[in-house]
């Protein structure tokens, strides 16, 4: 039976003083303390431990480093919930654009379209009530309904997928039947060649991006290693074999950077991605990159080199009006 008590803020940091973890400053310790609960501060100084269970922090392990990987984690989830913002929304409209030409616009809602009529039917049902909640919200969707009180079905895709979450997207898309023409032609326009492997990218980007939504960990966790990667992808990728992530190395978080960094590189060319993540490792210097999964020199691969003169996504000059 479980049987620990709570602890106030000072009892949580003379423990912490007692397993050997260094704090200086226990007036600014307290004040972390009370925004921060103890218990989510414990999954960064998990590693700073020797023994795991008697919980005996290793020499020199200080306080500061672990508000330091707390911090990092925090910014790192703020710039990658950017960069799948972008995937999300390119997503959506090929989904709507694609398959509203190639079907209709309520393809959405044909069973006969998709592989697991289950599946599909679960999706429908999320459907639903997101578009419950957005009739009372969303201005779009009010007049829709007020408009077409008598037409029983969803709104038509353009209305109803701007409402759901990457998460529905990413379930249509990967359920639909391998047939249907619009499926490749989306994977081909990510730069993922065919419909074989843009559903797995999509799967852990959506996972992802459930963490950064709900402030979870990202930092030195293990994800699930379900991605398939391209032998040989048709846009940059990485070249030297060594940095080539592993199957068994799927499950740190770098081999999924570098599917939203491949797919960023097509949908906004001039990101600046790279020298977003290269900043954050300089402001926290005390963060292995190799927790993450990340390899020596990545920057430097194809893959993360930004262009410098590409000038497509900037703003056009009023000559050019």
């Amino acid at each position: 039976m479980y049987s620990k008590s709570a602890f106030t803020k000072e009892q949580q940091i003379a423990r912490l003083k007692e397993r050997g973890l260094r704090v200086p400053n226990e007036a600014l310790a307290i004040k972390y303390l009370s925004h921060i609960s103890y218990y989510r501060l414990g999954e960064y100084w998990y590693v700073m431990q020797s023994d795991k269970e008697d919980h005996i922090f290793k020499p020199n392990s200080n306080f500061e480093d672990v508000v330091a990987l707390y911090n990092f984690d925090a910014e790192l989830r703020l710039l990658l919930f950017d960069v799948i913002e972008k995937i999300e929304i390119s997503l959506r409209t090929k989904l709507i654009y694609h398959l509203s030409l190639e079907m209709d616009p309520w393809w959405f809602q044909n069973c006969d379209l998709f592989v697991d009529t289950m599946a599909h039917a679960k999706t429908l049902a999320g459907l639903e009530e997101e578009i419950t909640r957005s009739r009372s919200k969303d201005p779009t969707i009010k007049k829709h309904f007020k408009k077409h009180k008598d037409d029983k079905r969803f709104p038509p895709s353009w209305k109803t997928l701007e409402q759901t979450s990457f998460g529905t997207l990413s379930k249509l898309y990967g359920n639909l039947k391998h047939t249907i023409e619009s499926k490749d032609v989306i994977a081909e326009e990510l730069g993922a060649v065919n419909h074989t492997y843009l559903p797995s990218w999509l799967q852990s980007i959506a996972q992802i991006r459930n963490f950064c939504a709900h402030h979870s960990r990202l930092w030195n966790r293990n994800l699930p290693g379900t991605v398939k990667l391209l032998s040989k992808p048709p846009h940059p990728w990485i070249v030297d074999k060594i940095n080539v992530p592993k199957q068994h190395e799927f499950i740190h978080l770098y081999v999924h950077m570098c599917l939203m960094k491949y797919l960023l590189n097509i949908i906004q060319p001039n990101n600046q991605f790279t020298a977003r993540l290269e900043t954050l490792f300089t402001k926290y210097p005390n963060v292995d990159p190799n927790a993450l999964g990340m390899k020596a020199n990545w920057e430097k691969e194809p893959l993360w080199i930004e262009p410098t003169n590409d000038k497509s996504y900037l703003p056009l000059k009023k000559s050019e009006k």
